[in-house]
């Protein structure tokens, strides 16, 4: 009844929605209303992603970074493993201190006096960030930083802005959080009503070194912060480096080339240090706590790597082969990224619960249900995209059936904010 309401309403006229509900211990369908019919599932696809690297990495999967020095040339080598975590603020060992520590650390106690070029070796990595179909809208913000075989600070900057007391009137750049080096960014904002709220988007044009902010910030407001996409990670992580290894007294060739390269490196380099990230369990986590849409296109990648592909679309196939082997069919799962960023994925519902159920099966499961949030009392990831949005989990009634749902909703018209309320009163009923 209470979907058939919801069906109903008006901001539902012109959308397709989907609800597919189990009982988690008997299998038994309580709910299927175009289960199999493959809609855009946003972040909600990120159970699919996580399950999918618990099964094929392991719990306990760690991220490599290996750091080395090759002394006929004076070359700092780095060879990344797609570290999703490098100089993250999340965890205290993953900080940009710690990390610049750790190096420095290693040059000083190895006796390196002069660096002249700092080499970043991405062999099995395929050159493109960003996923198919991700917006141009997206990808310069800090949720739309793409993948890079080196990742820094989760690949996102802030940005201050400050706005004067006349509506329309011109916003200001302030500055930047960390300084981005070799990289101009242009206002191009205006001051919007009181409380109106963080309407700023960032665009990077293809093939330049200067980006714009467009939109609106509130009046009044003397230091507001949005957040954006770094343009090139990799040279943001040398520079940051260099320039700490300069202070403490190392040679640092002016103009230094930052190369990146599949080639041959060095021969006779010496490894210096191994930076190791948290374990998969904590990445996960966070990936489904705050929907981070580079950890997601991480693992996604990663699995690939393992395989010899390196690459984003190589890596969903992979999804997709192991779910179809335990008895999704791949039909079900059409998905491009890892992280549902994406507006040309389309999975079921059907699909979604699917693999919630295989995941309560798993020695993993624990650390996999501690990550998705508590939300409305349910235990469930969200999505949100323009014009799409979903929630998927778990539930315990009060009729102690254990309950697996997804609930995808497509086309729908006005607001999610007025929507959510209303999938809401639906899942109620599982309570």
């Amino acid at each position: 009844m209470a979907y058939q309401i919801f069906a109903a309403d008006k901001q539902l006229q012109n959308s397709l929605s989907s609800l597919y509900v189990v009982d988690a211990t008997t299998g038994k369908v309580i709910l299927d209303r175009n289960g199999k019919i493959g809609l855009v599932p946003a972040s909600t696809q990120k159970v699919i992603t996580s399950a999918s690297a618990y099964a094929l990495l392991g719990k306990n999967f760690k991220f490599q970074t290996s750091v080395a020095y090759a002394k006929d040339n004076s070359s700092l080598i780095i060879l990344p493993g797609g570290d999703p975590t490098l100089g993250s603020w999340r965890w205290a060992a993953t900080s940009e201190k710690e990390i610049i520590k750790k190096i420095n650390q290693a040059i000083q106690k190895a006796g390196i006096t002069t660096i002249n070029e700092v080499i970043i070796y991405n062999k099995g990595w395929e050159e493109g960030a960003v996923p198919d179909g991700w917006l141009w809208q997206d990808i310069g913000n800090y949720y739309g930083a793409g993948l890079s075989p080196l990742n820094w600070r989760e690949n996102q900057f802030d940005v201050i802005l400050k706005s004067g007391s006349q509506l329309n009137s011109p916003v200001s750049l302030v500055k930047t959080v960390p300084q981005i080096y070799d990289y101009v960014l242009k206002p191009e904002l205006t001051a919007a009503a009181a409380n109106s709220g963080d309407q700023a988007f960032i665009y990077f044009p293809l093939n330049t070194a200067a980006g714009t902010i467009r939109g609106t910030i509130p009046v009044n407001q003397p230091s507001f912060k949005i957040s954006g996409a770094m343009p090139d990670p990799k040279l943001q992580f040398a520079r940051t480096l260099l320039d700490t290894l300069a202070r403490k007294g190392v040679k640092i060739l002016k103009n230094m080339p930052v190369r990146v390269t599949q080639e041959t490196l060095p021969a006779g380099y010496t490894t210096l240090l191994m930076l190791s990230s948290p374990p998969l369990d904590s990445i996960i986590y966070w990936l489904n706590r705050k929907s981070i849409n580079l950890y997601g296109e991480a693992l996604a990648r990663t699995l690939s790597v393992k395989n010899n592909a390196g690459s984003t679309s190589q890596g969903v196939e992979l999804m997709r082969h192991f779910w179809k082997k335990n008895g999704i069919p791949d039909s079900e799962l059409n998905m491009v990224d890892g992280s549902g960023l994406s507006p040309l994925n389309r999975v079921t519902t059907h699909a979604q619960v699917q693999v919630l159920q295989y995941a309560r099966q798993q020695a993993w499961f624990p650390g996999f249900y501690a990550s998705l949030p508590q939300v409305n009392n349910l235990k469930m990831k969200s999505g949100t995209l323009h014009g799409a949005k979903g929630f998927c989990g778990y539930h315990k009634g009060q009729d102690g059936h254990q309950y697996v749902f997804s609930f995808l909703v497509n086309n729908y018209n006005g607001s999610a904010g007025t929507l959510v309320p209303k999938m809401y009163k639906v899942l109620d009923a599982l309570k």
